[in-house]
């Protein structure tokens, strides 16, 4: 067993004893020691012993380290600050018994202590810890839930203080207090079987475990609340022994919360968030009705419907504001979510015509490819005549006539095969190639398009370039099509000079077609956008597309300058590993022989 669990079982073990210890005392005081001093004495003390042990329990939940998320540790520390109250209270009937030695007076003004510990604690079950939420969801639910709380208060204040400051009638004090603070736990265990019931795993047990903590408290202080109206309860009487299990087993909660996993969350339920809305609009709606009954109400006091109706008004301008806020924030929110579904359909739009232009690109794929087959074959007959002639015992002059014609039905053939290719009717055939002899076969190639436009080529090639692994037809094309595209250019631009330059990177042969200037020379493409196959819609750019793909095929890439106005393209392909080049030419063997 690791250390620190060993470690924390043992304290956990010594702390659910000490509790277990400090209950048994009571229970023993109440059912042994005689009704006097001495038992009030013991009974507070022992109270508030336990109080206090709740306290500290509670007290490390509240550290960052001890929870795993902001929602689990704002949960805490609203229950910590409920057993605050709590412990505050007890602390107050303390200084009056222990002390002063003196009943606590009624009506008593630490009664407001008593009942705002509860409010903490259902402000933390509104945090929902085990739920999911977005934040917008989130900030718009604790509006919800201040208005909740807000009006809550509002009840105490009307109820309960009009006895108390305005005109003091015990009688009506005790009443509307005992009912404001029963309604007010009775409202924690609706709430906290709610939660028992909708959550999952731990926090199950641990929202059960506080409702049956909380369930103890709620019928042994409502049996002693009957007991002081009958006049047989005194502290540490009968009635403390289930009002004293109630704290103790409140205060073994966060110790027996560390047993359970915490860590899991479920989406949130839109449901509850309803509730809690029309729960609040109902409050707020409640308020103007609250107010006329009190002006209405010829059965108290002026002074008291005077203030109640003070206090229903200010009310009202308070939950009015926390309305005009959620309201903004709903507006806010509902400006965003158009926002996103105007963004949405634009990309759906945009999807849609992809689609229609890939579809486009496979029939004209097909297209390509049926077509391609077809000019093969009078390619090949072309191709054995014009060999037939260079063969034959003609005319020097015509011989290189027949040389150049089948020099450039090789390169139609080139052209078609990567057509296939593209079109996916053909598979590449992947040799060890030598990149020097493409780019000159390739200026070869392009010699007389470029001397036509009064383009002068100037090429830098490493002599000591590694082979790569390709398919030397396609690579061809690519290199045809990247230096006609900057010829092109140039031609348009008015400069004169297409530069080629072929450099090895590490395990990288990267291969530049520029416009033969001082800007893009320097700048050698080393800050490039990679060019993708699905990025060009121009129609005109379909080989462009189609060199794309053939240089991924290969493992390498294409890109071209990040700056506007500097024509160029870097084609960049990995190294033949040497496994790959004895592969090959194992192959290679075998064909030949």
């Amino acid at each position: 067993m690791n250390l620190g669990v060993l470690v924390l079982a043992r304290r956990d073990q010594f702390w659910l004893s000490l509790l277990v210890s400090l209950a048994l005392a009571q229970v023993a005081a109440s059912l042994l020691m005689p009704r006097g001093e001495a038992l009030t004495i013991a009974s507070d003390l022992i109270q508030g012993t336990l109080l206090l042990a709740a306290t500290i329990a509670f007290l490390p939940k509240t550290t960052r380290a001890s929870s795993r998320n902001f929602h689990t540790r704002l949960f805490w520390i609203l229950m910590t600050t409920g057993m605050v109250f709590w412990l505050s209270y007890q602390g107050m009937w303390n200084y009056f018994e222990v002390v002063r030695r003196e009943d606590v007076p009624n009506p008593f003004a630490g009664d407001v202590v008593l009942f705002l510990h509860l409010v903490p604690m259902i402000a933390a079950l509104a945090v929902l810890p085990h739920l999911r939420e977005d934040e917008r969801d989130e900030r718009i639910r604790m509006l919800d839930f201040s208005l909740l709380l807000t009006w809550w208060v509002f009840i105490y204040v009307y109820l309960v203080i009009p006895w108390q400051t305005v005109h003091v009638d015990e009688a009506a004090y005790s009443s509307n207090f005992n009912f404001a603070y029963l309604t007010e736990k009775l409202v924690l265990l609706v709430s906290l079987a709610v939660l028992a019931y909708s959550a999952q795993s731990g926090w199950r047990r641990l929202y059960a475990q506080f409702l049956g903590a909380g369930a103890l408290y709620a019928s042994s202080s409502y049996v002693a609340n009957w007991a002081i109206g009958h006049k047989t309860y005194y502290s540490g009487s009968i009635y403390d022994i289930p009002l004293t299990l109630s704290i103790a087993w409140m205060a073994a909660i966060p110790a027996i919360a560390e047993r359970y996993d915490l860590s899991e969350s479920t989406p949130s339920k839109p449901l509850l968030g309803i509730w809690i809305t029309r729960l609040s609009m109902l409050a707020l709606f409640s308020l103007p009705w609250v107010a006329l009954y009190s002006e209405l109400d010829t059965d108290h006091v002026g002074s008291v419907r005077n203030f109640r109706i003070n206090v229903s008004l200010l009310t009202m301008v308070v939950m009015g504001v926390m309305v005009f806020w959620r309201q903004h924030l709903l507006g806010a929110e509902l400006n965003f979510f158009l926002e996103k579904s105007r963004r949405s359909f634009d990309d759906l739009k945009a999807l849609q015509a992809q689609l229609i232009h890939s579809e486009k690109l496979a029939s004209l794929g097909q297209l390509v490819g049926g077509a391609a087959h077809e000019i093969n074959n009078p390619l090949t007959a072309m191709l054995g005549y014009s060999d037939l002639l260079s063969a034959s015992r003609l005319p020097p002059q015509e011989q290189q006539q027949a040389a150049k014609i089948g020099e450039q039905v090789r390169r139609t053939k080139a052209l078609v095969a990567s057509l296939l290719t593209f079109a996916r009717q053909a598979p590449a055939k992947f040799s060890t190639v030598d990149l020097n002899s493409v780019l000159q076969t390739a200026v070869r190639l392009l010699s007389s398009q470029l001397e036509a436009q009064g383009i002068a080529v100037r090429m830098h090639v490493s002599s000591a370039l590694p082979p790569v692994m390709a398919d030397s037809n396609q690579i061809l094309h690519v290199c045809l099509h990247l230096a006609g595209q900057i010829a092109a250019q140039l031609d348009f631009t008015g400069q004169l000079t297409l530069f080629i330059r072929a450099t090895q990177r590490g395990d990288m042969i990267l291969i530049d077609f520029l416009a033969d200037t001082s800007a893009s020379e320097s700048q050698a493409l080393d800050t490039s956008l990679r060019l993708r196959p699905e990025e060009s819609s121009k129609p005109s750019t379909l080989s462009l597309s189609a060199c794309c793909r053939i240089v991924e095929e290969h493992g390498g890439s294409l890109s071209r300058p990040s700056a506007v106005g500097i024509p160029g393209f870097r084609m960049e392909l990995p190294v033949a590993s040497r496994s790959a080049i004895v592969h090959a030419n194992r192959v290679a063997a075998r064909s030949g022989s």
